[in-house]
């Protein structure tokens, strides 16, 4: 498999290209302007040889009055305008007249043949953030809840709204997380007791105190992903994955890796299969001798998990009792809305801001996360802290997700072009250690976990891990999405889930879906005890190993 990683080094005026690209995604946040005008070039040159599609857009636009105001009888669907206050003239014919313009270019976008389908998407979601950005709830004077409430405050809603908007913007040009002090990792999250056994340069190895007796022969090793720190899945102890499964009488390995830096660039995701799981399992293996592990991936971690699985597979290595695979995917071909930005440009053109940062920041990261969901994640968080002067109250996941990570800049080259673009994995292209690796190959027992609002990782991508191993399946759906659809201890409310095994490969997963009832409640004991039925019986946990120090170890703390 072809390297296509950006060397070190560089003539001078391919240099010069790279330092001038990594400058302007400063700008853009990390998106290609070439990636952009790819996309609208090839639909504005199609709509231009598309004299029906132009003519019925001209028609729109001269019924765009009386569109608007039949739109604002529908205009509470919205949720930007559900509020009763937007019944009233004017505001409600604002809302109708955005809600057209919207329609007009849901219209202009949409269905025009010949198309890329991806460039047609991109069109289609950059027309939908211009709309965004203009809709009228956005603006004082156009908003007429803000108005009311600054009528109603004489106006403190505003100087709240102004220091928010000031602490917001300090918080934004230092670069770092904005702290609360009621979650700090190690005192209020991340609390669950445990020591690190091992450290390398890229991971720690914490080893959960057992909480039972006795544990299960098998223990079980989590690998998290390392676009987020690994504490999501040990939060508040009301909600902790680690404290359940102890509870539960596991023996619980977490991995813990390193926040990289700019020496960390050349870190590869050989490097990730080898110093950090096979690390992990070599630190296990010294701990319990011969004991084989029950491995679980989240995300990311799940699809290395994987890759790692199947080399073990390839080199005839039995380590692992069973694999968990929570919201990770392995086949890339329906990879959900990332896969907007994500092409040869949007690649290229991140490769050259990592060769000069030496890794892929936190915001450029999330900044497209974020404009998937503009209107909940951007403009009714401007809305809400800046013109109603209220603040969004912090909880433990909000918290998590402010403490953010970054990738070294070989990784995330390899992991965009070789999962995504090439999706080498599923179709038995990928290498590990130079030789090719088959998912095909693995035939441990799979429990595989999808979300069903999941934007990250499709629950029906995630799916197509059944086509590809040869081992039996457990599928599980529960409801929320990527993060919340994990973290669903029980007693946790409004959650459900379907479950079954995949013995038939041709199903469908709506068809399986159709076939499988839902069942109120956490799916964490249905795992435990499809777990527990694959381990070899109990065991006294073992002696404590050597600490390097306790629990949550050096390398969450990184920022």
């Amino acid at each position: 498999m072809a390297d296509h990683t950006a060397p070190l080094t560089e003539a001078p005026e391919a240099e010069a290209d790279r330092v001038f690209h990594a400058a302007l995604g400063r700008l853009t946040g990390g998106l290609s302007p070439a990636a952009l005008a790819e996309a609208w070039t090839d639909w504005a040159t199609h709509l231009a040889a598309a004299p029906s599609r132009s003519a019925e857009l001209a028609r729109k636009v001269a019924d765009l009055p009386s569109t608007a105001l039949a739109r604002t009888a529908s205009t509470a669907d919205d949720v930007r305008f559900n509020a009763p206050e937007w019944r009233r003239w004017p505001f409600n014919v604002m809302a109708g007249g955005f809600l057209a313009a919207q329609d007009w270019w849901d219209t202009a976008t949409a269905g025009l043949h010949g198309v890329a389908p991806a460039h047609a998407r991109l069109v289609h979601f950059g027309a939908r953030q211009w709309l965004d950005l203009m809709a009228p709830s956005n603006y004082l004077w156009t908003n007429p809840v803000a108005l009311d409430r600054t009528v109603e405050e004489r106006g403190a809603n505003l100087q709240r709204g102004l220091r928010h908007w000031q602490e917001d913007l300090a918080h934004l040009a230092s670069g770092r997380a904005e702290a609360d002090p009621d979650y700090r990792v190690g005192e209020t999250v991340a609390t669950t007791p445990g020591e690190v056994v091992f450290r390398n340069r890229l991971i720690e190895l914490i080893r959960y105190t057992p909480v039972t007796p006795e544990v299960k022969a098998e223990p079980l090793l989590i690998v998290p992903a390392w676009i987020m720190k690994y504490y999501i899945l040990d939060l508040s102890p009301a909600n902790s994955m680690v404290g359940y499964l102890l509870s539960q009488g596991f023996e619980v390995y977490m991995i813990s890796w390193k926040n990289p830096d700019a020496g960390d660039a050349d870190l590869s995701m050989d490097d990730y299969v080898d110093l950090g799981i096979r690390a992990a399992l070599d630190a296990i293996e010294d701990h319990l001798p011969g004991q084989k592990v029950h491995a679980a991936g989240y995300c990311l971690g799940g699809t290395l998990l994987s890759i790692a699985a199947a080399a073990m597979a390839r080199d005839g290595q039995e380590r692992l009792a069973s694999i968990t695979l929570m919201a990770a995917q392995t086949d890339f071909s329906e990879a959900g809305e990332i896969t907007l930005f994500i092409s040869e440009a949007q690649v290229a053109f991140l490769e050259d801001i990592m060769a000069e940062q030496g890794y892929l920041k936190a915001d450029q990261m999330a900044g497209a996360f974020r404009m998937l969901r503009s209107n909940d994640l951007i403009w009714s968080r401007v809305v809400r802290h800046y013109l109603l002067g209220e603040r969004t109250e912090m909880n433990d996941l909000m918290a998590w997700n402010a403490d953010a990570t970054r990738l070294p800049a070989r990784m995330h080259s390899e992991y965009l072009r070789h999962l995504f673009l090439e999706n080498a994995l599923a179709l038995g292209h990928y290498h590990v250690g130079g030789r090719q690796v088959a998912l095909e190959d693995i035939d441990t027992p799979l429990f595989v976990i999808g979300t069903e609002a999941d934007h990250v990782s499709p629950w029906r991508s995630v799916w197509k891990i059944g086509r590809l191993t040869q081992g039996p399946m457990r599928f599980l759906l529960t409801n929320s999405g990527h993060n919340a659809g994990i973290l669903s201890e029980p007693g946790h409310r409004h959650r459900h889930y379907r479950t079954g095994e995949v013995t038939e490969h041709a199903l469908s997963p709506d068809d399986w879906v159709a076939a499988t009832p839902a069942r109120e409640g956490s799916w964490w004991p249905e795992w435990a005890g499809w777990l527990d039925e694959r381990s070899s019986g109990q065991r006294r946990p073992a002696p404590q190993a050597p600490a390097l120090g306790p629990a949550p170890g050096t390398y969450v703390l990184i920022p």
